[in-house]
């Protein structure tokens, strides 16, 4: 801003004289003075900023026109892409697991699976309003840190960036898995390399899906997603072809309720919904925000549909002996178990991107403004690659499906999808009272409860697979 009396003054001193200082206009200097600010409100475009230069792009009209092409270039995904994108987040291993968890769990539990939908469901219309009422937030991390600032912020991150990996490490053990039926027999020996057929198979299957994380528009990775939900078609066809026609007979029996494996199974059932991380990177990519609540239910009825239908399907076909990956329990000499299992095995490989995306574009907006688009490309591609590197040998090396399952969703997803909600809108809308405990703390208290439970039914009968586990690592 200017300083008009500094001016003036400078003016004054300047040359001696009452005659030169009278010819001082303050009214002109005034007037330079709203200019000056004027021009300061006006908002500079991203190419001036990067060249770090004032940006002269034109009068106020034009330059709010630069600035609304530069918030508005990612929004490109329609009301389809959203849900297509919605869809492939949230689809996924959960339809694996699900036959598993209902049979562990009984018919009642089936409830639990609705009710956490509904639950989902209401978090992320909550999402929508959170990000239409702070244009600057656009991603979960900016909801932590306008809720409970700083800390909020870092903690967010934490959870976030721990779904992430046990996330992805869950989808490589399950490619690892559906692999090794896939071809069964088969053996590859390379003198020089020493390492087992079944995990040479699942080090060039991730190599193939690498390219994948490279990618960074929503819109862009959408028919990755698409493809998923292709995969996902595919597998709940063959189970169903498989009942129909017979192969096996489903006519299994489930119990009513198994109380004390209730825990276990309702991390199963909260992770096969686990996909919030990513809302906020679909809402900020849609071309009409107003229509994420629409696209939130849409997706959320569908997948349910889904699961409940194949968790049913499978419960009924396998009872007891039903694996915690469905695919695994189909007879390996049918056609249709070889389709179910490479619908498996393409499946993680379409997930990659899409799970990687919000630790992508936060890296992407924690460098410096002043590297080159192509530089932050290969940074980000970089860092993706090496991460993905890492997911790859761990899942190699703790081959446990269903414990890493559950343990992500009731760790890691429940706090992620319920209880973070919960805390932070009653903290941003103020409905904390002196007279009694915060909805935060009663979530919390609830959280960690739900998490002793699961510890408690994992630790019963479970030392022989614990030493395996340990077993497993030191090797």
């Amino acid at each position: 801003h200017w300083d008009v009396k500094g001016v003036y003054d400078r003016y004054a001193n300047h040359g001696g004289g009452k005659q030169h200082t009278q010819r001082v206009q303050l009214g002109h200097l005034e007037h330079l003075s709203s200019q000056a600010d004027k021009e300061a409100q006006l908002p500079t475009c991203a190419a001036c900023v990067e060249q770090n230069k004032v940006c002269k792009c034109g009068d106020q009209q034009n330059a709010e026109l630069v600035l609304e092409k530069d918030n508005h270039k990612c929004e490109n995904s329609s009301f389809a892409h959203s849900v297509i994108n919605m869809i492939g987040m949230l689809i996924g291993l959960g339809q694996l697991s699900t036959p598993y968890a209902l049979e562990n769990g009984g018919w009642t539990s089936i409830f639990i699976l609705l009710g956490l939908a509904m639950a989902c469901a209401y978090t992320s219309h909550v999402i929508g309003k959170c990000l239409e009422e702070n244009v600057t937030s656009k991603s979960y991390q900016d909801i932590g840190k306008q809720a409970f600032g700083r800390k909020g912020k870092i903690i967010t991150s934490i959870f976030i960036y721990l779904e992430i990996f046990l996330s992805l490490v869950s989808y490589t053990i399950s490619l690892h898995d559906n692999l090794s039926l896939a071809f069964i027999g088969t053996r590859i020996n390379i003198p020089w390399l020493h390492i087992s057929t079944n995990q040479l198979l699942t080090i060039t299957a991730v190599l193939v899906a690498l390219p994948s994380i490279w990618l960074r528009d929503l819109s862009s990775i959408s028919f990755l997603s698409f493809g998923g939900i292709i995969m996902s078609v595919l597998i709940f066809i063959t189970v169903g072809t498989i009942a129909a026609l017979g192969n096996v007979k489903a006519n299994k029996s489930i119990p009513i309720i198994q109380i004390h494996k209730i825990p276990g199974i309702t991390g199963l059932y909260i992770f096969s919904y686990a996909g919030h991380i990513v809302f906020p990177n679909l809402y900020r990519a849609m071309k009409d925000t107003s229509k994420f609540t629409k696209v939130a239910i849409t997706s959320f009825s569908l997948v349910t549909i889904h699961y409940t239908a194949i968790a049913i399907i499978g419960a009924k076909l396998f009872g007891s002996s039903v694996s915690s990956q469905i695919t695994l329990s189909m007879p390996p000499h049918l056609l249709l178990t070889k389709i179910a299992l490479w619908a498996t095995v393409l499946t993680p490989m379409t997930k990659y991107a899409l799970e990687f995306a919000p630790f992508a574009i936060q890296l992407e907006h924690s460098l410096p403004s002043s590297m080159s688009p192509r530089a932050k490309m290969l940074v980000r591609g970089g860092v993706g690659s090496v991460v993905l590197l890492l997911i790859l040998s761990l899942a190699l090396s703790v081959p446990y499906f269903e414990y890493v399952l559950s343990l992500t969703g009731s760790l890691i997803s429940s706090f992620i999808c319920l209880v973070f909600h919960a805390s932070s809108t009653s903290k941003s809308a103020g409905l904390e009272s002196p007279r009694r405990p915060d909805s935060s703390t009663c979530c919390l208290l609830c959280w960690v409860a739900s998490l002793g439970c699961w510890v408690r039914s994992r630790l019963q009968g479970r030392c022989s697979t614990a030493s395996a586990l340990v077993e497993a690592v030191a090797y």
